[in-house]
């Protein structure tokens, strides 16, 4: 199948991450993040967590800093809604976005997916499309008891080292989630093999991603003068 590139080697790519939780990048995309990095790519984030109080505040900054590691740069904003409550503070959910947007110029977002159980993550969602109509959106999955796992139709395959270095560094960061049964490598792993086999994915791993909207060009450059 013929990929198309976010980026070359050398090239600059601006992304925009959204994350209800602590965690909920680095599961949904970390090993994107890594592989972006390691490709050499210009990256530059805006890492933005809209729960993220007392413990998982320092477990975000600390997970966003070893994940963004050799990055361009990056700039992490944390906010302080309450969780499990998103629906109800969609207002001030949503001016908070609006005003991340005026400081971001993304050429691509990643945000939750729109079926996502957890109504946090919906709303998060929902949001996102509301707020930024004129940009690339990746919608990313987040395995959970609720079994809400959907169809991906974007995927972005990833080796074995980087899929290794994702679950450390899940280990290391996010004390408060292990204590949860599903938040361990064998979850990550199953579900990174499920999405590398429906990909054919070259080292048999990958994270999957919903593009509802996506504008193809030819940009054939310059026209010739004369």
């Amino acid at each position: 199948m013929r990929s198309l590139s976010l980026a070359r080697p050398g090239e600059a790519l601006d992304i925009l991450c959204l994350g209800a939780h602590s965690d909920d990048i680095e599961i949904g995309l970390g090993g994107t993040i890594l592989s972006l990095i390691e490709a050499r790519i210009e990256l530059r984030v805006s890492w933005c967590v809209f729960s993220a109080i007392g413990p998982r505040a320092a477990e975000a900054e600390a997970s966003a800093s070893a994940f963004l590691a050799g990055a361009t740069g990056y700039r992490l904003e944390l906010g302080e809604f309450e969780d499990a409550l998103f629906p109800t503070q969609s207002r001030a959910i949503k001016e908070w976005m609006i005003n991340i947007r005026g400081r971001a110029s993304p050429d691509v977002i990643f945000t939750h997916a729109r079926h996502d159980a957890h109504q946090d993550h919906r709303e998060v969602s929902a949001l996102t499309w509301n707020v930024f109509r004129d940009h690339l959106v990746y919608e990313y999955e987040i395995p959970k008891w609720d079994g809400d796992l959907g169809r991906p139709n974007a995927y972005f395959p990833i080796t074995r080292p980087v899929l290794e270095r994702k679950m450390t560094l899940l280990r290391e960061h996010f004390g408060t989630q292990r204590s949860k049964d599903w938040f361990d490598d064998e979850t990550f792993q199953a579900l990174a093999r499920i999405r590398g086999m429906e990909c054919r994915a070259p080292d048999r791993y990958a994270e999957a991603f919903v593009a509802r909207k996506m504008l193809l060009s030819c940009d054939a450059g310059p026209r010739p003068r004369g």
